[in-house]
């Protein structure tokens, strides 16, 4: 499959950093501190805030302490982090100004997980520190496409979540869904990780060619 375009999206958690055993791991040991389902939490969790999910279950003082002691447990946890496949080596080949990543994730813990994984830190990131609402809604998106100077309808989000994929469609770009979690949105196309996708650049815009799509 081939895509033009002008920016690359990218989240983070499962699409860039294969965090998904250290993200178990801090829950199920929050869980346990405040007394919650850690197995019922994670089917709630992928792809949106952890304070949205928590505060459906802890009073406002409460769900803030619940906060601060998951972001540090993660925090902790980040170090030695992987890589998903393919992920450097296509951050590498991007031009500097054209790619942003787009997290649920506070600023610190993003920036904490792309260290361990060695994963550079772009001039645009959007983390759940610099929007009023999260995904699912739009605005995250919106926010990365504004601060690149780049129409969201010339963008190509990489997502691998359901809620995540509705804020980016919401928003109005094109989305490749990363990874095998079921969608109820179609995307463009669905790649098992970024090995498949690669880059080429042009004067005024990138030209992917993504193998293995769906």
């Amino acid at each position: 499959m081939e895509l033009s375009t002008d920016a690359l999206l990218f989240d983070s958690d499962g699409v860039l950093v294969a965090s998904e055993a250290a993200v178990e791991k801090a829950w199920r040991q929050l869980a346990e501190e405040f007394q919650l389902d850690a197995d019922h939490l994670l089917t709630e969790l992928v792809g949106v805030p952890s304070a949205d999910t928590l505060g459906r279950y802890l009073d406002p003082t409460r769900c803030a302490e619940a906060v601060a002691l998951l972001e540090d447990l993660e925090v902790e946890l980040s170090a030695g982090i992987a890589p998903v496949r393919g992920a450097r080596e296509l951050l590498d080949s991007l031009p500097a100004a054209r790619w942003a990543i787009v997290t649920s994730a506070s600023a610190r813990l993003g920036a904490a997980r792309w260290d361990g994984a060695g994963i550079p830190t772009p001039g645009v990131v959007v983390s759940a520190d610099d929007v009023t609402h999260g995904k699912p809604g739009p605005e995250p998106y919106l926010t990365a496409a504004e601060r690149l100077s780049v129409p969201i309808d010339r963008c190509v989000v990489f997502e691998d979540s359901p809620s995540g994929a509705r804020s980016a469609t919401s928003a109005g770009a094109r989305v490749v869904a990363v990874g095998g979690i079921p969608w109820p949105l179609q995307p463009a196309a669905r790649v098992p990780d970024l090995e498949a996708v690669k880059a080429n650049r042009h004067s005024d815009y990138i030209h992917l060619t993504i193998d293995k799509a769906e």
